[in-house]
């Protein structure tokens, strides 16, 4: 089980609600993905469009929001933003997200620092996105976030993880979850990340704009499960020779 902030989900695939071709389609690939936690930009949104996505059904039942703060580059306004999607009663969980450089979009430690801090006064739950830096998640646990969620690669890249090494620091350091979050592109990426002890992934675009993203967004279930399964059951150790799988002692040979 999956717990975030005193809450506890069955599915730890957490998934993005942008950039699909239609509304239809991502009510279907959401379906399908099983998940239990929608995150959305609150910057795109618009408030008073109550037929805005999938909103206007979404039952606070079925699923947890979670807003994010896109399109903030400062902690001020990652902290209005999220206050704006509080207010409209949609979550007290954020996912804290300042950007600081506009073409690889990568986070602002220093922003994203501060608006945790900010936002935890304040009484939300929050989830900073991150680079693959095991300093800054430990000191944001420090800090009293609930679950760090470092990058697998740049938003939207599809890349997978860059950077395993770090990304298994943060894992084995931290007392909280670790949600692995953009770069996705494929279920391989994503059974990898739960391979190596993540505890979620969260992704968008890998099912948003694959070619059909309902049997996508089933795929990156699976692969969550796999991944999950996987980490649990302990993998054998990787070995520089060969070692057989037969026996190679009392076998009879006849010439």
């Amino acid at each position: 089980m999956l717990k975030i902030g005193g809450r506890t989900f069955k599915s730890r695939l957490l998934l993005g609600t942008g950039t699909f071709s239609d509304v239809e389609v991502q009510r279907q690939a959401v379906r399908a993905s099983e998940t239990e936690i929608l995150t959305f930009a609150v910057a795109k949104m618009d408030m008073e469009d109550s037929d805005d996505d999938l909103v206007s059904e979404l039952q606070p039942d079925t699923f947890s929001m979670l807003p994010n703060t896109a399109g903030a580059k400062t902690a001020e306004e990652a902290v209005r933003i999220a206050k704006l999607a509080h207010a409209s009663g949609l979550s007290d969980m954020v996912k804290v997200e300042v950007i600081g450089d506009d073409q690889t979009l990568l986070p602002d430690a220093v922003e994203t620092y501060r608006a945790t801090k900010m936002l935890l006064k304040e009484g939300f739950i929050t989830l900073p996105y991150i680079a693959d830096d095991p300093v800054l998640a430990r000191k944001l646990e420090d800090l009293g976030a609930h679950a760090v969620m470092p990058g697998a690669a740049p938003i939207g890249t599809g890349r997978g993880i860059l950077n395993p090494l770090h990304l298994s620091y943060i894992i084995e350091q931290a007392n909280v979850p670790v949600i692995v979050d953009a770069g996705i592109g494929a279920p391989s990426h994503v059974s990898l990340a739960m391979e190596m002890g993540a505890d979620a992934v969260l992704l968008n675009r890998a099912v948003s704009q694959a070619d059909d993203p309902v049997k996508m967004a089933e795929a990156m279930k699976l692969a969550i499960q796999a991944g999950r399964l996987s980490y649990e059951a302990g993998r054998i150790p990787e070995k520089r020779f060969a070692k057989a799988s037969s026996p190679q002692e009392g076998i009879l040979f006849h010439g």
